[in-house]
């Protein structure tokens, strides 16, 4: 990055966060924003690369990675016990 912000920058994101929530995801719950924010995030940042990058990029990242639907789905009343670092 050459040191310099815009609110260009910022409202790309936010036109691609949108794009996502009215084109693929349809809901977002609050419980997992932070998980669709860093997911498009990602995205943002990774814009510039060929889709083959981006692919092999995501593919790094997730290896030894995992979310079981157990923890994806526990609430603060009836939590999961713990899994240790590799859940996201």
């Amino acid at each position: 990055m050459d040191g310099q912000a815009h609110t260009n920058g910022i409202e790309s994101f936010w036109s691609m966060l949108k794009r996502g929530y009215h084109g693929t995801c349809h809901k977002m719950s609050e419980k997992h924003l932070g998980r669709y924010v860093n997911e498009f995030s990602g995205r943002h940042n990774a814009r510039s690369e060929d889709t083959l990058n981006q692919m092999a990029g995501i593919a790094c990242r997730m290896s030894g990675r995992r979310l079981p639907y157990a923890h994806l789905i526990a609430t603060r009343d009836k939590p999961v016990p713990s899994a240790g670092s590799d859940v996201f």
